[in-house]
């Protein structure tokens, strides 16, 4: 893919960063104009961001997957939902399709304020409401009991 000489710093840095913070990369994609990749650690915390070539920031996205089944439970849930997303500085989307419903979370860097620091503290607020947000969604079974079915 051809990038621009702008495009492909933005990359190089965006991975150097996620690197040095201890991510790996899964499924880096090329476009035209747009760079994906997902990004996990040692710990199995997960995500995805998109770079823009016409866009002065860096997007980073996580989203869950719900079936549609679910949609009046999530209603419950939406308020608090957004509640989270802006105490972390965060935004959502909610997209509803004939089987399912995906909620993405997005948080995003300005270019010109991209650093370790920086990067470092967005993930960790960004880590912080999607942690919130799996809790909020969690759905407990009233049946189960134990650790693995939510009675921590």
């Amino acid at each position: 893919m051809k990038y621009s000489k702008l495009m492909k710093e933005r990359i190089h840095r965006t991975q150097i960063l996620f690197k040095e913070l201890g991510y790996e990369f899964v499924d880096p994609e090329e476009s035209e104009g747009a760079f994906t990749a997902s990004f996990q650690n040692e710990e199995g915390y997960q995500g995805s961001f998109f770079i823009d070539e016409d866009s002065k920031f860096l997007e980073i996205v996580y989203t869950f997957t719900f079936s549609n089944t679910l949609q009046e439970y999530l209603r419950t849930r939406i308020e608090d939902i957004f509640r989270t997303c802006y105490e972390y500085g965060c935004y959502m989307n909610v997209q509803f399709t004939k089987h399912e419903i995906s909620l993405s979370i997005f948080s995003k860097i300005y270019y010109a304020g991209l650093n370790y620091y920086s990067l470092k503290e967005t993930l960790k607020d960004f880590r912080s409401a999607v942690l919130e947000i799996r809790e909020l969604t969690e759905i407990k079974s009233e049946y189960r009991k134990g650790d693995s079915h939510g009675d921590t």
